[in-house]
């Protein structure tokens, strides 16, 4: 029971549509610009830095939000399982993120809310490998599709691994649930970015510019 209140809790913070409440704000539906995609990226494209940056960090830390109330809910009854209860509040925020009901379940991609979760559950190097190898592909490349991709892989690997070193401190069953969603998010993000999976194929994808505002 306690794995399904904290998806529901991680669903509730990701429904924060960050991309979507800004530019409403700014008399703008995001969903109708761009990509029409309400995440960080069609936020940079169609209305500039300040809008991409706001979106990112709304998106990334409602996620952490989430687990941070999970961790205050079960920290004193389910301690050894925290970890573990972490990663369910992130698949939450993600759905969340991902399938607003009440924008007809149409969302974002979930990068933004991963990073989030990436912050909240694996230490330091491991946050930096992630930002590391994001700037560098997207500087490199210019396709941030790309960058998002790598991350979400490179974070399946590092819970898996940190995971069998012991980092969690959880035991072997837990540590299964865990490696299944960091799976899941894999899958989530790699069927989110189809169409960009397509066109980087075809070597059509969009390159990374900034909005005109």
């Amino acid at each position: 029971m306690e794995r399904l209140i904290c998806v529901i809790i991680g669903y509730a913070f990701g429904l924060l549509q960050t991309g979507y409440i800004y530019g409403r704000l700014h008399h703008i539906d995001i969903r109708k610009q761009g990509s029409g995609n309400a995440g960080t990226t069609n936020a940079l494209r169609t209305l500039g830095f300040k809008a991409g940056a706001v979106t990112f960090l709304g998106d990334c830390f409602k996620c952490v939000f989430a687990v941070v109330v999970v961790y205050l809910i079960y920290r004193k009854t389910h301690g050894d399982m925290i970890p573990v209860l972490s990663m369910y509040a992130g698949m939450g925020a993600v759905l969340g993120h991902n399938y607003p009901f009440y924008l007809g379940f149409k969302g974002g991609k979930g990068i933004a809310a991963t990073a989030g979760l990436i912050v909240s559950t694996v230490n330091i190097t491991m946050v930096l490998i992630c930002i590391v190898v994001f700037v560098g592909i997207v500087a490199g490349t210019r396709y941030v599709s790309l960058g998002s991709l790598a991350v979400v892989i490179i974070y399946l690997a590092e819970v898996v691994v940190y995971g069998q070193m012991g980092g969690f401190g959880v035991s072997g069953s837990h540590l299964w649930e865990m490696y299944a969603i960091a799976a899941l998010l894999v899958l989530s993000a790699f069927f989110k970015h189809r169409a960009n999976i397509k066109r980087l194929m075809n070597g059509t994808e969009n390159k990374l510019s900034l909005g005109r505002k």
